[in-house]
């Protein structure tokens, strides 16, 4: 599995973030994702793309039910559709 640029993402703790791109890091050659939160703040972060998908284990502030991170997210106007 690999990350998609442009694409939105979900993390398990609940808040929303957009991919901006996939880099490499120049001394181990690892995939890096470069996301900014979508909330008000705009943060940019960036974390290695194993850790980005890596699968969580059972957690009680794991909100989404989410087995992985970050997951994609399918349909973002269903999440907001009343």
């Amino acid at each position: 599995m690999q990350v998609k640029e442009g694409e939105v993402y979900r993390h398990f703790k609940g808040p929303f973030y957009y991919v901006i791109c996939v880099g490499f890091d120049s001394e181990t050659q690892e995939r890096t994702v470069v996301y900014r939160h979508l909330d008000n703040s705009g943060k940019i972060c960036i974390r290695n793309e194993k850790m980005f998908l890596e699968e969580i284990p059972p957690r009680p502030d794991n909100v989404t039910g989410q087995k992985h991170r970050f997951e994609l997210v399918q349909d973002l106007e269903k999440l907001f559709r009343k």
